[in-house]
């Protein structure tokens, strides 16, 4: 009996050992440590939805990737169009040429806006009041002391002082190239635009002929100009916009470490502690067969005596 006891002992120590191993826990129920796997359960769920922080910023960090670059090139043909300008402020040249030059430069702009679309939105384009909200892109999942869990998120604001931060509105004036606004502004004897949007088309639009006045064409170059400053203003907030979310996305990503590893230390199983206690465990229960065979040979020998 005693040897059967001993030998159903080591079973127990064997199973639970070949479990460890086998799961790489060595609390892998609730039953093996209620605290601790409640707290790694918490843990994990966490971990889980740190992850998909991390999918979310990928995903934000994408589209303020595209609404830079859109941007940047959109302020490149801007300048080339403000040179135009300045060409034509020279006396004796051929201005209409210079305004089929204008006019092609303002078709890539046009191009340029449609083509800086990621995942259905395009942060560079307004068609109606909707496209003003505030843009937001998840950044942190928190869970406080308390226990209680909430989402952060990282803002960008569509609001300009002037309007907004699109380049092309086709419903309004707002925007920046469509923005009568800049004009008013500077008290130009026309409400000169650099393109007017699809829906509306009600403000002079930026061109040149040869019978241009120079005064008109400074004005020109003076609301070019103030727009490129906007433009510019625009595409160093998406500029900050993107190092804080790189900055995020890296914090997220040694956050996930550092909660794995808590993880781990709670409820992972030491390997190698665990191959020597089974093999140990495989040496007891080889020599617990052989105690439970003579315990058995000398009940037999007694046995004999009552024959």
């Amino acid at each position: 009996m005693s040897a059967l006891s001993t030998l159903r002992s080591i079973d127990t120590g064997l199973n639970k050992t070949q479990l460890e191993i086998s799961s790489g826990y060595r609390v892998n129920s609730a039953a093996n440590n209620a605290a601790y796997w409640s707290i790694s359960r918490t843990m994990r769920s966490d971990d889980k939805a740190m992850s998909a922080v991390q999918d979310t910023l990928a995903l934000g960090a994408g589209m303020v990737d595209v609404t830079y670059n859109g941007m940047t090139a959109a302020l490149s043909v801007v300048d080339e169009i403000k040179s135009k300008l300045v060409i034509a402020r020279e006396p004796g040249v051929d201005r209409t040429k210079i305004n089929a030059e204008i006019t092609e430069l303002r078709n890539q702009i046009y191009s340029i806006v449609d083509s800086s679309t990621f995942g259905g939105q395009n942060w560079l384009h307004r068609n109606d009041a909707a496209d003003d909200t505030d843009k937001e892109i998840v950044g942190s999942f928190v869970r406080s002391p308390t226990g209680n869990v909430s989402i952060q998120t990282i803002r960008y604001s569509m609001q300009a002082p002037l309007g907004t931060k699109h380049l092309i509105d086709e419903s309004y004036h707002n925007g920046i190239l469509t923005n009568v606004e800049f004009a008013r502004r500077l008290g130009t004897s026309t409400e000169w635009v650099l393109m007017n949007g699809r829906n509306h088309n009600i403000h002079p639009t930026i061109a040149v002929d040869n019978t241009t006045s120079p005064d008109d064409i400074d004005d020109m170059i003076k609301v070019v100009d103030y727009m490129i400053q906007y433009m510019a203003d625009a595409a160093s907030d998406l500029g900050a916009l993107s190092s804080r979310i790189s900055l995020q996305t890296s914090f997220a990503s040694t956050l996930r470490a550092t909660i794995q590893q808590g993880i781990g230390r709670l409820v992972d199983a030491d390997m190698n502690e665990a191959s020597t206690r089974l093999k140990a465990l495989q040496v007891q229960q080889q020599l617990g067969d052989q105690s439970l065979s003579i315990a058995n040979a000398q009940s037999d020998r007694i046995m004999q005596l009552f024959k």
